[in-house]
């Protein structure tokens, strides 16, 4: 059958996709720049008519009706691999609630506690080319798991969707329905570093060698470490987020991928998430490679790069060296994400170096991040056996492989002169690091 047939006899309205949905099913959605709009607004307009109807999402971008009306209790659940803002917004609420993860295996231990079942896949795509085949586009953790795991298989069609490579494409005879949505992609403008940013990255640069491969988030710091690296030859791109900065990098042919180790010629990711810029950059850009976040952020796969640095972000590191960067106590702010991952394959790698950055204090200077103790109830997303290195814009502390007693004096250094004695106070009167009597 011609492609042109077989999407024309696939095709329905939103309207009827959403109509689909039965009382206590679960539907997996596309993650982040791939949500599938049409699909959850839409889902409102019938999410009366259903009870107990579980989500899984990740990350999400825009404000929907069903995970932020208070009407919409006991309708639609909310099961999140990595909260955005709306989600923080309604947590108390009791609607949504957190699955902790680490990113290469978000799908399969989801899919595991369900036996491998799960009734519906809502995605996004490209439209089909003459072969037949969509690219699934911005987004790979756990899109194609939850796409082949689903009884039935939905993919929203938007023609501004880039079309991208690597295990991404999906033919039309393999899904159940598709609709179209061709609305603007969601776009996440660059944040312009700050002048303590820019310190950071500045450190951080210093430790991004010739020839190193790199994984970078988004925000001001990983902006600030692409200025600095701009004199730097032959960086490869391994990363779970591919973001404009690394457009940047390349079109400066500082990022050649020539010396990878894994993937020669190739830049890696499982997601995309930023401007216009970077959009354009991927359609149809077979330098660019998108695979399952199980692949791509699976330690022992990233640990083949060699000289492999990993930065990512935080927001409290405490003596012992224990990262926190997905809660702020008992509140959950975001999520562990691809962090323990990349953070581990990088020092798995020769020549490697994972890396934790944050601001030596929160609220306007009012509380320190390196602090004795975590917060209580705090997410541990980096434990004290897996640090490295962690840098603030006061330099950088080499935690690896050093006793508790020295990776205090380590972190010290580096955290805000205001901080620093009532620190090493607090350690020895809580015993965690005894006072020499000696």
């Amino acid at each position: 059958m011609e492609t042109k047939e077989q999407y024309r006899d696939k095709y329905i309205s939103v309207q009827e996709a959403v109509s689909k949905v039965k009382s206590n099913q679960t539907i997996g959605i596309g993650i982040a720049g791939a949500e599938p709009v049409g699909l959850l607004t839409a889902m409102a307009e019938v999410a009366m008519n259903v009870e107990n109807v579980h989500f899984w999402t990740c990350l999400p971008m825009r404000p929907y009706d069903i995970f932020l009306k208070p009407e919409m209790a006991g309708h639609i659940f909310n099961e999140n691999w990595f909260y955005s803002y709306t989600d923080r917004q309604v947590h108390s609420e009791g609607r949504v609630s957190y699955i902790p993860n680490n990113l290469n295996r978000a799908s399969t231990d989801k899919l595991f506690s369900t036996k491998g079942k799960l009734d519906i896949f809502w995605g996004t795509a490209t439209p089909p080319d003459e072969d037949g085949y969509m690219s699934l586009s911005l987004g790979m953790i756990v899109q194609r798991d939850l796409l082949e795991a689903a009884d039935l298989k939905v993919l929203e069609i938007n023609e501004n969707l880039p079309f991208t490579y690597g295990d991404t494409l999906v033919h039309i005879s393999d899904v159940d329905f598709v609709v179209e949505n061709h609305v603007p992609l969601v776009e996440l403008p660059s944040t312009p570093p700050s002048d303590v940013e820019q310190q950071i990255g500045g450190y951080i640069a210093e430790l991004i060698e010739d020839g190193s491969t790199i994984q970078l988030g988004i925000g001001g710091i990983p902006n600030a470490i692409t200025a600095f690296i701009m004199e730097r030859k032959d960086l490869g791109i391994h990363t779970e987020m591919v973001v404009d900065g690394m457009v940047d990098l390349i079109n400066a042919g500082v990022v050649t991928n020539k010396k990878k180790t894994l993937h020669p010629g190739k830049t890696i990711g499982a997601f995309a998430l930023g401007t216009k810029k970077l959009y354009d950059y991927l359609d149809h850009n077979k330098d660019v490679e998108m695979y399952r976040g199980h692949y791509t952020n699976d330690p022992y796969v990233i640990a083949q790069n060699n000289k492999m640095i990993s930065v990512n972000t935080a927001l409290q590191v405490d003596i012992l060296g224990q990262v926190c960067s997905q809660s702020i106590g008992t509140r959950q702010f975001s999520g562990t994400g691809g962090q323990l991952d990349t953070h581990r394959g990088a020092q798995m790698s020769e020549g490697g170096r994972g890396i934790i950055a944050l601001r030596s204090t929160a609220k306007n200077g009012s509380i320190s991040t390196i602090v004795p103790t975590l917060a209580p109830g705090a997410g541990v997303t980096v434990p004290s056996q897996d640090v490295d290195t962690i840098i603030t814009e006061f330099g950088v502390a080499e935690l690896r492989g050093l006793c508790v007693k020295d990776r205090m004096e380590a972190l010290i250094k580096i955290a805000h002169p205001n901080f620093r004695d009532w620190i090493r106070d607090e350690a020895h009167r809580l015993g965690i690091v005894p006072k020499n009597q000696f």
